[in-house]
This record gives structure tokens, C-alpha cells and sequence, in this order.
């Protein structure tokens, strides 16, 4: 055992998040916690990490026992450059070791400028540079709080297979199911401030959680028979009862008090729309580009009515850019985009900047309506503030008092009570938990309008989208019809398309040369090329003389040092191709001149 939390309760005012609960983490455990957001997950962890204290019980850890915590909003040095952050509080020698295996990460996580002050990264950035600075120190235990958000999608693939080959042990919060089935070898719920463990990945878990909420309904069933029993027998009054064992009379009061086996409290969402009609969003050659960097060009699509889009591709690339077209925040630099007359777009943005910190939840929703109507009737803000698992209490809670992952359901709630009938989605599933997502995904299969997501949980877009948009870079922008599981298969038969394509071009090329091996003269160009060539072959040398001095004398800087040595690396296989093309000449040349003499 490496570490263990013991009879742990945790309480914020007058709500328990954490009611003494105990957790052990042995030796290979990777587990993964879930629970509804504001549940207390981010609060286990950083009792685990001793970040903070819980009000009672024991955490207890081998002295020798090494934790990386990584935060899910985490605090950088301003100060500091990119790899100056990720080897913060280290040795010369640990940075010495693991110098390469720090860029090698950085530059996985989209960050090559390792040189980069803290000061100047967007807050995802930043993220991806405490996930390096987490996995290249040396630890036992490894704590990782979301550490799937703000990434992308390949990125994400990138630290599933790491953590998979991890060698120390894990226990994580994400809302990526795909992430943990294929990391996690155990999962703990926390519900309603009690915590429940199942031994497994994410898959094993749904099984084995059914299973016990059936056995549940099934006790419950059982209680409820024996309650209207024991009822019916207390009632016949006091002549009755007083003829009967007071042991009885005293299980049923016990039972009648116990609430053990009260229903969860489930999130329910209505699908609320307005009439869409036929015309939804029209983009015409639309282009656009920020300095020289180009992220839109010359894209057209005409959106149906029941689009199902999922948007992906590497940060930076312009993915946001073309939600923000679309809703109108962002104009274009050329091409026209038209929108419906009916249309009502629902922007859920990735920062939920809507957000106004400084009033009550109740107020917040009650702007938006105070009264909507939904399939199943009239219903008020408040109740459909419950129905999104907000409590009375928390109602008339200050909005900077909820965890993250509660603002974003505020915040989804907000976007969905106004009824819209285009659903632009940026990052939906970034601090939403499973059960919210679960129940997003149902709420947008009856969803009668158009859905526009970008997001990098590949679970998500499996159960949402129909086609894919990939953003390529340099504006270009690809379409693929399917999940993303299609789309991924689509890209490996393209890979691999074109590695045949190569091949064969090799072929053609091995070809060509040895029927030129069997001319005996050289045409008119070759005998040019055989006269310069020697030359040529000179210049290389020299060049490539020139910077390998060049590269003995870089030192410390690391971006100079690889432009440098790609350099070389080109320059090597010219020479290689003019030595190459030399021997040819040369050897055609001289057989020429033997035919001659001949």
C-alpha cells in the first residue's frame, strides 16, 4: 500500500462533500474518480496530495512514498520560460537526465518553444506545461485532476498510451470514458458524499454499478414490503400492540427513520426548440486569417437542418474561429455566410464568459425566463434549476461559490432554457461530469435542430456526430462522413494509401535507373551535370564542414541547435544523392570510352 485516506469528511458550510469515506492506493492501482460535478472529487485529490485538510480522519503514506499533483487550474510562476516551469524545484541533475524526455513531452503537448515565458501562454497552454512538468518528475504516485482538458485530440491519444505503459501508480479525475477504459484498472463514485469501488476499467464499472443499484431497488422493494406490514399491524391500536413484542415496534420506528436507501437525485433535460426552417446556415468561400497565419480558406458548406458536425483538428488551427463566424462574434475576411430567418443559435463557448460572477444562481436563470414550457408541460426556473441538480440552497448561492464544473452546467442550463434550434458546442465536455454528458448526449438525439461541436472526447463525438470536420492547418479543411471512429479509420487507410503510393514512385524510380544503368552515352543534360558535378559535391562538403562547427559551438539553446541539425541532416542526403549520381556518371562514362576503344 502506497497511500491511504481513512474515515475522511470534508465540509464546506453546511454541505458534506465527503461523509468519512476511505480510499487505499496499492501498487499498480490506476484509478479513476467520477461523480456529478461539485460532488467533491477535486477535494479527495487534493486531500491525497496533503494540499489540503480534511475536518477528520487519517491520511497515512510510506515516507519514501513520491506524489506529483496536478492541479486542474493550476498556478505558474510567471517568471519562469516554458522548460524553467517544467523543471521547477528540481536538481541540475534531474534536469540534466531528463532534458530530452521534457522536450519530447512538450513537444507532444503542442509546446516547441521551450523558451517561451510562462507570462505569454493561454490558460490551455499553460495546463499542457504542469501535465509536463507532472509526468518528468521522478514520483510513486501520480495525482492528474482533468488532465485531458485543452488538449486535442491527438494529444489526448498521445497520454492514453502513456499513462497506460505508467510504471507508477494513478488516481485521476476526468470525464473521458474512452480515457478511462482503456488506463483505469479500478473506479471510485463518490455520490451524495458516500464513496464506492469497483475493481476495473470504466466498461467493468457500468456493469457492476447497475448491478448494485439493482440490488438496491431490490432491498428497497423488500423494506417497503416489510414497512406497509408492520403498518397494517401497529395500526390495529393500542389493545393490539400492547399484546405485541416492543422489539418490533422498535425495528419499524428504526426502519420507518432510515433513509439509506433513498433514490439518487438524476439530472433530466427536456429538448426545448424552436421551428427551424428549411434555409439554417449557408457559408460561402468564407476565408479567414489572423496576421499570416492562415486558419479558413475558401470553405463552403451549407448546413442541414439535422447537421450532426463534430469539428477537430491540433489547437491553433481555427476550429473556434469558425463557431465564432457562425454565431456572428468573428467576420470573415472574404466570402459571405447566411443565416436562416428562423434560426436561434445557442452558443455554449468554451470559458462560459457569460457567466456574471457577482449575482445568485436563481436570478442568474430567472433573466433568461422566469416561466418555459418543455414537452411535459409549464415549468418554473427553480424547477428546472433541480431538475439540473441544483438544490434550494444552492439556488440562492452567489455564482463565484460553485466548483468549475457546476458553472458549466449553469451555464449549459442557461443556453438550453432559450430554446434554441442551432447548438453551436465549443468544448462541451471540458469540466462537465459523466453523468451530465451522458444525459447531454440523449438530450441532443432528440435534439430537433442542428448540432456544431468541437471537441476532442472521441466517446462524445461518437455518440453525437455523423460527420467529421478536420482542420488540416494552413486553412485547409477536410470533410469525412461518420463517428470519429470512421474518421479514424479513414485516415489509416489514407496513411497507408500513401505509403503504397510512395513505394510504388520508388519503384518506378528503381526502374528508371536500371535502364539508364544499360545506356552506353550520355545525353546532351548528363554530360553537363558530369562536368559540374565534382564541384557541386565540394560545395556540399565545405558547407556541411562549416555547420558542424557551427553546432559545436550551441550550448544551451535547444531550438537553434535543432534547426541546425535538420540543416545538416539535409544537406547529408544531397551528398548522399550527388555521390550517388557521380558514381553513375562516372561508371557510365568510363564504359563509354572502353566501347570506344573497342
Amino acid at each position: 500500500m502506497l497511500l491511504s485516506a481513512e474515515k475522511i469528511t470534508k465540509s464546506y458550510s453546511e454541505r458534506i462533500l465527503l461523509n468519512e469515506i476511505s480510499i487505499y492506493l496499492n501498487e499498480g492501482d490506476k484509478i479513476g474518480v467520477i461523480g456529478v460535478n461539485g460532488t467533491g472529487k477535486s477535494t479527495l485529490l487534493k486531500i491525497l496530495a496533503q494540499i489540503e485538510q480534511p475536518d477528520s480522519g487519517t491520511i497515512t503514506k510510506n515516507s519514501n512514498i513520491r506524489i506529483e499533483y496536478l492541479q486542474q487550474n493550476p498556478i505558474l510562476n510567471e517568471k519562469n520560460t516554458v522548460i524553467e516551469q517544467v523543471f521547477e524545484g528540481t536538481s541540475n541533475e534531474t534536469k540534466n537526465l531528463k532534458a530530452y524526455e521534457a522536450k519530447t513531452i512538450l513537444t507532444k503537448l503542442g509546446l516547441e518553444e521551450f523558451n517561451k515565458p510562462i507570462k505569454t501562454l493561454s490558460g490551455g497552454q499553460k495546463k499542457r506545461v504542469a501535465i509536463a512538468s507532472a509526468l518528468v518528475h521522478p514520483c510513486d504516485v501520480l495525482i492528474l485532476d482533468e488532465p485531458t482538458n485543452h488538449l486535442d485530440n491527438e494529444m489526448v491519444a498521445w497520454l492514453e498510451k502513456y499513462l497506460g505503459k505508467y510504471k507508477g501508480s494513478i488516481i485521476m479525475v476526468t470525464h473521458d470514458r474512452y480515457f478511462l477504459d482503456r488506463v483505469t484498472n479500478k473506479i471510485v463514485e463518490i455520490n451524495d458524499g458516500n464513496l464506492y469501488s469497483y475493481p476495473g476499467n470504466y466498461s467493468t464499472f457500468l456493469q457492476l454499478k447497475a448491478e448494485r443499484e439493482e440490488m438496491e431497488i431490490s432491498i428497497k422493494r423488500k423494506r417497503k414490503s416489510f414497512l406497509r406490514k408492520e403498518l397494517e399491524w401497529i395500526k390495529r391500536g393500542p389493545r393490539g400492540r400492547g399484546t405485541k413484542s416492543k422489539d418490533r415496534i422498535t425495528k419499524y420506528e428504526e426502519l420507518s427513520e432510515n433513509n439509506t436507501f433513498i433514490e439518487e437525485t438524476k439530472l433530466e433535460m427536456n429538448s426545448l426548440t424552436t421551428r427551424l426552417g428549411t434555409k439554417v446556415v449557408e457559408l460561402h468561400d468564407i476565408s479567414k486569417s489572423y496576421g499570416e497565419k492562415k486558419l479558413i480558406d475558401n470553405f463552403e458548406y451549407y448546413f442541414p437542418r439535422k447537421a450532426r458536425i463534430g469539428i477537430v483538428g491540433k489547437n491553433g488551427y481555427g476550429k473556434s474561429t469558425l463557431l465564432n463566424i457562425i454565431s456572428g462574434k468573428v467576420q470573415t475576411d472574404k466570402g459571405v455566410v447566411n443565416i436562416g430567418k428562423t434560426v436561434k443559435i445557442g452558443y455554449f463557448s468554451q470559458h462560459s464568459e457569460e457567466l456574471d460572477q457577482s449575482i445568485r444562481v436563481i436570478d442568474y436563470i430567472k433573466e433568461i425566463a422566469e416561466v418555459i414550457k418543455t414537452p411535459e408541460g409549464t415549468v418554473t426556473a427553480s424547477k428546472m434549476l433541480e431538475r439540473f441538480l441544483f438544490t434550494t440552497d444552492q439556488q440562492w448561492t452567489f455564482i463565484n461559490k460553485l466548483s468549475g464544473g457546476e458553472q458549466r452546467r449553469l451555464y449549459l442550463l442557461s443556453i438550453l432554457m432559450a430554446a434554441p434550434n442551432v447548438l453551436l458546442l465549443d468544448e462541451p465536455t471540458n469540466d462537465l461530469d459523466i453523468e451530465t454528458l451522458t444525459i447531454l448526449e440523449d438530450y441532443l438525439e432528440r435534439f430537433n435542430g442542428a448540432v456544431i461541436v468541437v471537441s476532442h472526447d472521441r466517446y462524445f463525438l461518437d455518440k453525437v456526430v455523423d460527420t467529421i470536420f478536420e482542420f488540416q492547418g494552413n486553412g485547409k479543411i477536410r470533410k469525412y462522413l461518420g463517428s470519429y471512429i470512421d474518421y479514424l479509420t479513414d485516415k489509416d487507410k489514407e496513411i497507408k494509401q500513401d505509403k503504397n503510393n510512395e513505394n510504388n514512385e520508388n519503384k518506378d524510380m528503381n526502374d528508371h535507373r536500371e535502364k539508364r544503368k544499360t545506356k552506353l552515352k550520355l545525353s546532351f543534360n548528363e554530360q553537363r551535370e558530369f562536368e559540374n558535378i565534382e564541384l557541386e559535391i565540394a560545395s556540399l562538403e565545405e558547407k556541411l564542414s562549416n555547420l558542424s562547427k557551427d553546432i559545436g559551438k550551441v550550448t544551451s539553446d535547444y531550438i537553434k541547435l535543432h534547426e541546425l541539425t535538420e540543416e545538416k541532416s539535409a544537406l547529408d542526403k544531397s551528398l548522399d544523392e550527388k555521390m550517388e549520381r557521380w558514381v553513375y556518371l562516372n561508371d557510365l562514362a568510363e564504359k563509354i570510352e572502353e566501347n570506344k576503344s573497342k
